[in-house]
């Protein structure tokens, strides 16, 4: 039984032949499904795009494009793993290698020795000066999907917090029930990563260490993780606060970080939308929100913009406030040019969905106009968490202080979302 497709190296003709110039698609079983099909996600250098193939769609879909439009095509089996090869001249090989679910072996991608074990996998066994730059390491190897994973908190090494919060065990193994949350904790700190550069690029001419808010941090995963990556991991000096409405978790908290001796991380009890920052002697330089619920969102996002926070990563949670304002102006919007809409705006489930897209498109739309650089991104694949969108936003060295108007899809759809007032 097929259980994942993966296509990487594309051709340059991908954007001919598929509409967007596509990096990589993976594809999965869709087990939630009744009978078999799979649920696709297809790359673009800065986008994600999601599909849902039959069974025969998909078969069609891998013969059609598996080493032409994409040069490298790993297709996973219960038993076997079948990889498709284009060399620069275009020439296709295929590699078998036969599988178990319960152990497969861990290869060296580095052995000449054994890629050229793995030679005799080669379909197209006449060809041998293709096989012959396989085994000298000169052409890519089949994926093997069991590899261990470079996660920046690598598995296997034992880390206080996350061993305190329930994440590892004392060995440092992850617990299996805590799995996605492991995987979502060092998805955000490669994104953290991915925009110190700037950050530290923007605040070059400041003396004081690195300033952070976490809005809506809860049991502070993430707030932790971004403290322990920063000062152990980028040896950079930071200041983070978490803040969060529960009295009892921010307790919880502070002592945590007393105990973990973590120094310049605090948390506060505080409503986002009320919060005041008279306290710390310095603005901050990122603002941070994984899943904070509806309109909390909105609130850290203008305050990021009203202190100038220099960058942006947020992942939106429930988004209701788009949704019940459509529902209680559908009469007026019926008798609006917005009437063209209907046929998605009559039926609950579409209507929230939609919703929940102008929502994030509304607060990219938002940061873009105060001067933010602003990708709309996944966050972590739908199977760990449906709430997969980020924002990840740079302010620019020449941000405007002002921002330029509202978008004319506020008063097409008769809408006041709580980011534009």
């Amino acid at each position: 039984m097929l259980i994942s497709v993966t296509f990487s190296k594309p051709s340059t003709e991908v954007e001919n032949l598929l509409g967007k110039a596509y990096k990589k698609i993976r594809i999965k079983t869709n087990s939630s499904s009744i009978g078999q099909s799979f649920f696709a996600e297809f790359f673009t250098e800065t986008q994600a795009f999601h599909k849902t193939f039959s069974e025969t769609e998909l078969n069609d879909f891998i013969t059609q494009h598996a080493g032409t439009t994409f040069k490298n095509c790993v297709q996973r089996f219960d038993d076997k793993e079948i990889t498709i090869l284009a060399n620069n001249k275009g020439k296709i090989s295929k590699i078998v290698r036969k599988i178990s679910l319960n152990q497969i072996s861990q290869e060296s991608s580095n052995s000449k020795s054994h890629n050229a074990k793995n030679s005799k996998y080669f379909s197209n066994q006449d060809d041998s000066n293709f096989r012959s730059q396989f085994a000298n390491g000169t052409i890519p190897q089949p994926t093997n999907h069991n590899r261990i994973k470079n996660y920046i908190i690598a598995e296997g090494t034992p880390v206080p917090f996350l061993i305190s919060l329930g994440v590892m065990t004392p060995d440092g193994k992850v617990v299996n029930s805590r799995y996605d949350k492991f995987k979502q904790i060092n998805r955000f700190l490669e994104y953290i990563n991915d925009i110190l550069p700037s950050v530290m690029e923007l605040k070059k001419s400041e003396s004081h260490p690195l300033q952070i808010a976490d809005f809506g941090c809860g049991k502070s995963y993430l707030t932790f993780a971004v403290h322990y990556f920063l000062t152990q991991i980028k040896k950079i000096d930071c200041n983070i606060v978490g803040l969060d409405l529960k009295k009892d978790v921010i307790e919880h908290c502070n002592k945590l970080a007393k105990d973990f001796g973590c120094e310049g991380l605090i948390f506060k009890t505080g409503n986002i939308a009320e919060y005041s920052d008279s306290e710390p002697e310095h603005n901050p330089d990122i603002v941070i929100t994984l899943h904070a619920c509806d309109t909390a969102t909105d609130f850290a996002l203008k305050y990021a913009v009203e202190k100038k926070a220099k960058a942006i990563l947020s992942v939106p949670c429930c988004q209701h406030e788009i949704n019940q304002q459509l529902e209680k102006n559908k009469k007026e919007i019926a008798e609006s040019e917005a009437s063209v809409l209907a046929p998605v705006l009559k039926h609950g489930l579409l209507r929230e969905r939609t919703a929940a897209l102008i929502t994030d498109a509304l607060r990219a739309d938002y940061l873009e106009r105060w001067g933010y650089k602003v990708d709309v991104m996944e966050f972590i694949d739908m199977s760990h968490t449906p709430k997969n969108i980020l924002l990840r936003c740079v302010r620019k060295p020449n941000a405007k202080d002002l921002p330029d108007g509202k978008p004319e899809l506020l008063n097409f759809l008769k809408i006041s979302p709580a980011i534009y007032q």
